[in-house]
């Protein structure tokens, strides 16, 4: 029978019927459809849960709809009917169970109480909460090395269980604090902290609503972030400038049909939402920015408009480095500029004519500018342009990384980062009188490296997939199976869970719909947006199974069995999570009065918004970079590689919200029935001998002589760039070389890739 994926042509816009349809068949799969829709409409409402997907925000007064496509498959996932029973565990041994697709075992429902592998039988098996506690306590007190220890944590944790979390394992004595951040937007924090003095973005949500040019920078909020394409919508509907600098030019930014607009809907219309287009090559947007920046100090010298296009009084009186700036531009040739970003100077100029002539620009971006090995430089040049027309600390205008996670943003302000900043571990220390580690630990891909050397004995999990968010998969899972300990704080099974070390524990949580009721009353929690919002977030549904327990009660229990509760109570903590934000309070500035500011309908902000003239960089200025450009935007060398190299970056499909896949399809662009796919420029294609629909094996350009190799993809002809090549992650994980890593940043380098494509060898 083939296996032959079905390929359409791409949608013509966003939204519309087709994300109302794929929301109800998400709904309808999971419970019942008044239990679904009652859940989903309290959805990011004042009263409600604040959503468990992506981290945009939610406007001061929500309306009744405050929800996307993501968001609901998301919640449908979480309050499934299915469970995960002891006759399944007993039905399928773990070996059996790594034969399920991601989906498969997600599919299979909540968790509902502690599990622990048993390496006889090859099975997990359930276990009392008591059991599992003692047992892991017991582990993590005979490890002589702290430093051996690990806490990785996803960014859909709340505040309240992050700062918990990073407390615990620093007072345990390990500096080890991956987590999916790491992975995605420390290149943006890095950049933002060199630039300005602050890691988060300088604008809010309502600035939105003021710009009047939009710069969309290797990011698709079609699948990433689809409420901010009401945003966009609204943006153009008033005239405003949306820029998008993308290698594939994808659906969500060309047109959207919003499913709240009853007239819109009813005519099976949409709207506009990029008024622009380019498309560099991967890791070409650095010289793009450049370019940009070249073409209007060009215009300047050269006096060709009548008033300055740069702000010389705020470049004067707020910021350094300018002339060394000044200079990189200078040396930096249009030659080089265009062959690199893979635009013309007449684009770049075009680009460039849309930013100076906006009042109020904003630049956006995600990880197509995040995950390369100069991300940072990449950064630091986009700030290099607000601050050149002083568009930092002005309303509708600013800096604006787009992190994906609900919490991300917030889950770093707590602490759980392994470089986290100085002032914080001095004010932890102050607070809970300990001695804390100020070496900087192992960020994601590190861990990789030091579990496969047996340098990590002990891996906590506090949310997420790990080993299929991680490069390098195959080298990953055998990593993680070379540790002493694992334990996983999940809801449902995922890949990470069967790859488990000498000991390992499954330990099931609540989700963000369900109610948190402890000693003291029902609790709420609180989640940052990556506006640096910070809303309470209140579980209404009954929990999947009366044994679950929260992640903050998982983590006192833990660290009550390893530490006991002489130097934090931690049977407090866990009693009134007020209890645990009245140190949040006394740790980080901007939190004062947490507790009554989280009861606030719409919340707080945890950062003041930046108004310019003051910076918490070394020098008290905010800080031009001149770094020269890469001289090459992959990380290998590839010269060696006898065959055509194309450059392959990692992109997700609409039905996917990260490691979750929530179905084969991704209607946006055309494909139906599977996800190994490549998409490839077609004139590329015929260079390479290759037809539409053909299987090919890629074989990545490796400098360790390791062999990494995804099979049998399909052959996708689409609007890229000569030279790069596209798939969908986590399926390509498997190529993204560990040592292939952000300078500085040390995030893996999933955007750029070298490649080589042959035709496949496994017989349909």
């Amino acid at each position: 029978m083939s296996d032959k994926i079905i390929v359409k042509k791409p949608m013509a816009s966003a939204g519309g019927w087709g994300a109302v349809w794929s929301c109800g068949q998400a709904l309808l799969q999971s419970t019942s459809i008044p239990s679904s829709f009652k859940t989903v409409l309290k959805t990011n409402q004042p009263d409600g849960f604040v959503c468990p997907g992506c981290a945009w925000g939610v406007p001061e007064e929500p309306s009744s709809i405050e929800f996307c496509e993501n968001g609901v498959k998301a919640v449908a996932r979480e309050i499934c009917e299915n469970r995960v029973t002891e006759p399944f565990l007993q039905e399928f041994t773990v070996s059996e169970l790594q034969t399920f697709s991601d989906f498969d075992l997600e599919d299979q429902g909540r968790l509902t109480t502690p599990l622990r592998y048993n390496r006889m039988t090859d099975r997990y098996s359930e276990i009392t909460w008591a059991e599992a506690f003692k047992e892991i306590g017991a582990e993590l007190r005979a490890l002589k090395e702290r430093k051996e220890a690990v806490f990785y944590a996803s960014g859909r944790t709340s505040n309240e269980a992050a700062f918990l979390y990073q407390l615990f394992g620093r007072l345990y004595g390990t500096n080890n604090f991956p987590s999916s951040t790491d992975m995605c937007h420390e290149a943006s924090h890095i950049a933002l902290e060199e630039a300005i003095g602050s890691s988060f973005g300088t604008v809010r949500l309502e600035d939105f609503a003021k710009s009047d040019a939009i710069f969309i920078f290797g990011h698709n909020p079609g699948s990433n972030h689809p409420r901010m394409l009401n945003e966009l919508r609204s943006a153009n509907r008033r005239g405003a400038q949306v820029v998008s600098f993308n290698p594939l030019k994808e659906c969500g930014l060309e047109r959207f049909s919003d499913p709240k607009n009853q007239l819109e809907m009813m005519r099976f219309g949409s709207t506009p939402i990029a008024s622009h287009f380019f498309t560099p090559k991967s890791g070409g947007d650095m010289a793009a920015v450049r370019g940009m920046a070249k073409a209007i100090l060009t215009w300047e010298y050269e006096r060709i408009l009548t008033h300055s296009l740069i702000d010389r009084v705020f470049i004067e009186e707020n910021c350094n480095g300018f002339e060394s700036y000044e200079k990189a531009i200078e040396l930096t040739p249009w030659k080089d500029i265009e062959d690199q970003s893979g635009l013309t100077r007449d684009e770049i100029e075009q680009a460039a004519l849309i930013y100076v002539q906006a009042d109020r620009p904003i630049i956006t971006w995600g990880t197509g500018l995040s995950q390369h090995k100069h991300s940072v430089a990449s950064l630091r040049e986009i700030m290099n342009l607000l601050l050149l027309c002083g568009n930092i600390g002005k309303l509708g205008a600013g800096a604006c990384p787009m992190l994906g996670h609900s919490n991300a943003q917030g889950m770093r302000r707590m602490g759980v980062s392994s470089s986290p900043q100085e002032s914080f571990l001095e004010s932890l220390e102050q607070v809970f009188n300990f001695e804390v580690l100020k070496d900087d630990g192992a960020g994601a891909a590190a861990t990789v490296k030091l579990m496969n050397e047996n340098k990590v004995r002990i891996f906590l999990g506090l949310g997420g997939n790990f080993t299929r968010a991680a490069p390098d998969t195959d080298l990953t899972e055998e990593a993680m199976r070379k540790c002493r300990l694992t334990v996983h704080i999940a809801t449902k099974l995922n890949r990470s869970h069967l790859m488990p070390g000498s000991l390992s524990y499954i330990l099931p949580c609540l989700g963000r719909t369900e109610v948190d009721e402890q000693r003291m009353g029902e609790q709420l929690v609180s989640v940052e947006d990556l506006f640096s919002k910070v809303r309470a977030s209140y579980g209404f549904r009954p929990p999947a199974s009366e044994s679950l327990k929260s992640e903050v009660a998982i983590i006192c229990g833990l660290a009550r069995a390893t530490l006991g509760n002489k130097d934090v109570n931690w049977s407090t903590m866990e009693s009134d999570y007020d209890h645990i934000r009245e140190k949040i309070e006394e740790v980080l500035s901007g939190f004062t009065g947490f507790n009554s500011q989280l009861r606030s309908p719409s919340g707080f902000d945890a950062s003041p918004r930046h108004s310019g003239g003051t910076w918490a960089t070394g020098s008290g200025r905010a800080m031009f970079s001149g770094y020269p450009l890469p001289l090459a935007t992959t990380l290998q060398k590839t010269a060696k590689a006898k065959k055509l190299t194309f450059t392959l970056q990692s992109i997700r499909s609409i039905d996917q919200f990260n490691t979750s896949v929530h179905s084969q399809n991704d209607r946006y662009r055309g494909i139906f029935g599977g996800r190994k796919v490549v998409f490839i420029n077609p004139t590329d294609m015929r260079r390479a001998g290759l037809a539409a629909g053909a299987k090919v094996d890629i074989a990545t350009i490796s400098e360790d002589g390791r062999n990494r190799r995804a099979l049998d993809f399909q052959i996708v002809p689409y609007e890229i760039p000569e030279g790069s090549i596209a798939s969908y992650f986590p399926e390509v994980n498997v190529l993204f070389p560990v040592y292939s890593t952000g300078d500085q940043s040390g995030t893996p380098t999933s955007k750029a890739i070298p490649v080589v494509l042959t035709k496949s060898r496994r017989r349909t």
